[in-house]
């Protein structure tokens, strides 16, 4: 098994905790990435196996596959044990709810906090409309975090035992975090489960690495 993956990849890192949960060995190539470049020119192998050319992509044996929300389904039909999804047909949908709400809709939140790790915009009036709609941005996130908090509360996982959920919603909140969003500790029930999930080797070594990747990358 081989896992094209990014040092700074949100996706990619989803599924090496995935594979990491499930025991799973495997080769991992980190596709060489710049902030100045990104992931440009493209990697070979991402072009051939992904039409949106991005990592995660995973090679099993005779089967390609790209997505991470893809990728979680196939390992946990071609790897059940152990499971990353509940047992059920309600509560599999409310798992799988939550993944992409993490991938789609506090994700694209946090996204309009990327400017801070970009070069100012030369226009003044631009780079002032960039700020007001971060600030927007923050106050939508601190509104989701009081959501996630509510629901959290008299559980230890999203989803009963650790899940697919928790791996995306870890990922979303890691890049929050990286990003200079709301802090979660106003948010005691959400802060105690991301200490819960981060404490875990899977995750604590994905978020590890990319500090370390944060580092390595950040111009000196």
């Amino acid at each position: 098994m081989k896992l094209y993956s990014g040092p700074l990849s949100l996706f990619s890192r989803k599924v090496e905790i995935a594979l990491a949960e499930k025991g799973l060995a495997y080769e991992r190539e980190m596709v060489p990435f710049t902030q100045a470049a990104g992931y440009s020119p493209r990697h070979p192998a991402v072009l051939a196996a992904n039409p949106k050319a991005q990592v995660p992509v995973l090679v099993d044996g005779e089967q390609t596959l790209f997505d991470s929300t893809l990728i979680f389904e196939y390992l946990e039909d071609a790897y059940p044990e152990p499971a990353l999804f509940p047992q059920g047909a309600a509560a599999r949908a409310d798992c799988r709810g939550i993944e992409l709400a993490a991938d789609e809709i506090l994700l694209p939140l946090v996204a309009r906090l990327m400017y801070r790790t970009e070069p100012a915009d030369p226009d003044p009036v631009r780079q002032g409309q960039i700020e007001a709609d971060g600030l927007k941005a923050e106050a939508a996130i601190t509104e989701y975090y009081r959501t996630m908090d509510e629901r959290l509360i008299g559980q230890e996982y999203f989803c009963d035992k650790f899940s697919v959920a928790d791996i995306a919603m870890f990922m979303t909140i890691l890049f929050a975090n990286r990003l200079g969003a709301p802090s979660i500790s106003n948010f005691v029930v959400l802060d105690q489960w991301f200490s819960r999930v981060k404490a875990r080797p899977s995750a604590g070594k994905a978020a590890e690495e990319i500090a370390e990747a944060d580092r390595q990358l950040s111009p000196t």
